[in-house]
């Protein structure tokens, strides 16, 4: 591979440990591991808490440059911008969120364009306003700008009414059209998606899933002698919910199943994780009284993989509103741990047919509680070791982290004419 200069813009990166961040730092880390020259700017690492990382203190306050050092000895620099985080996300307290990274990011750019040149810019959505930032330099030095859509942002704040404003949602989607319009390259992490982008710009999509490390994440023998050291018995029947805690997943869905199942002493719930929501479920926990319910922190990555190994059945759950706008990222690793996951998700959607076409989770309608709840009840009882089994080997051949991106920037950088115009045609036939 031909060393590049890269450079990525994005809200969220390395050390988060979840989401958007966990992501882009895998990314980039990779890229930099082929040799690549690569800079980073982004924010000081707030997701999911919706709070900075102590370890940042009160650096936090103004810029602060990072030099991340990969496994072949490259660097990798990162240029963190100060940020306003709200402790309540609202819908108006994420826009004056972004915004402000926005600013203070482009205050970056001014002096990246006096720099050597990159060869690439790369822009992750959300937030979708920094493609403007990729525009900005592609402009004014040139170079290819690549437009990464990890959340449909503004069609999800429309249609799950975090914004109501139709004037605010009008002026974000045509900020949308003008960056989609100017991108070198779009890409987007499902096939739903891939059919939505391209109705809104007319142009190719690529198609960047989002990955797992599968020597990493992997089935553990004899899951059930891992439950005590979480707490549980080896007899107890584990469903956990581990990832964002937000409102878009409707998670009290899952307190009102364990009410009506507190008579199966034998069935636990646990939510791992964190964010703006958790105070609300566990207030609505107290409310009902639950004693079968159980908040557990984020865990320490080194012991991430034998804790997915504890659960009987995983839980993925959203509202009906998300349907193609968001894919669920928690999804890879759960079938890497060949977990067996309860998905909520309408049929036509991306997510409903990967889970059915693999046969390798329970689907189940969003926002249909009592279906949730029959679903449970059916699998804790219920024999899924081909399931299990379907999900691991779904994850190894279409999951893992290497291929996926060594497939994808093969594209990107043109490596070999034949292998884009290959790779462009099997996309037209996934998504046709």
């Amino acid at each position: 591979m031909i060393k590049r200069r890269i450079l990525l813009i994005g809200g969220n990166y390395s050390p988060e440990p979840t989401g958007i961040g966990k992501y882009n730092g895998e990314m980039i880390k990779w890229l930099a591991e082929q040799g690549n020259d690569c800079t980073v700017v982004t924010t000081y690492p707030y997701y999911p808490e919706w709070k900075v990382q102590s370890s940042y203190g009160k650096q936090c306050f103004w810029y602060k440059t990072e030099t991340q050092i990969v496994k072949n000895g490259n660097p990798i620099k990162v240029i963190r911008c100060p940020h306003f985080v709200p402790k309540n996300p609202s819908g108006l307290n994420r826009m004056i969120s972004e915004f402000s990274f926005f600013f203070s990011a482009y205050l970056v750019m001014m002096l990246l364009l006096f720099k050597k040149k990159y060869n690439q810019v790369i822009t992750v959505a959300p937030p979708f306003e920094m493609g403007l930032l990729g525009i900005l330099y592609k402009k004014i030095r040139g170079g290819e700008f690549i437009y990464h859509i990890q959340d449909l942002q503004i069609d999800a704040a429309r249609d799950l009414a975090i914004i109501k404003s139709k004037v605010i949602i009008n002026i974000f989607l045509s900020i949308e059209k003008f960056i989609l319009s100017h991108a070198d390259i779009v890409s987007t992490i499902s096939v739903g998606m891939i059919k939505k982008v391209r109705n809104k710009c007319q142009k190719e999509v690529l198609f960047f899933p989002n990955w797992v490390d599968v020597n990493t994440f992997y089935p553990v023998a004899n899951r059930h002698d891992l439950k005590p050291n979480y707490g549980f018995d080896t007899t107890d029947k584990i469903i956990l919910y581990s990832g964002a805690i937000g409102n878009k997943q409707g998670l009290e869905a899952i307190l009102y199943c364990a009410k009506s199942l507190q008579n199966r002493k034998d069935i636990k719930f646990a939510i791992c994780g964190s964010g703006p929501y958790k105070a609300n479920l566990i207030h609505l926990k107290e409310k009902l009284n639950l004693k079968n319910v159980f908040f557990l922190p984020l865990q320490p990555i080194k012991t991430f993989n034998s804790f997915l190994n504890v659960a009987d059945i995983h839980l993925v759950l959203q509202k009906s509103g998300a349907g193609d706008l968001v894919m669920p990222s928690k999804l890879s690793t759960i079938l890497s741990v060949g977990g067996v996951a309860i998905v909520t998700a309408s049929k036509g959607t991306s997510l409903y047919e990967v889970i059915s076409s693999g046969n390798m989770g329970i689907l189940v309608e969003p926002d249909n509680e009592k279906a949730l709840l029959d679903a449970i009840i059916n699998s804790v009882d219920s024999e899924l070791k081909e399931h299990s089994e379907n999900a691991r080997l779904y994850a190894e051949k279409n999951l893992s982290a290497y291929k996926i991106l060594d497939d994808f920037f093969s594209v990107v950088f043109k490596v070999e004419r034949n292998q884009v115009k290959s790779s462009i045609g099997e996309l037209r036939a996934k998504i046709a």
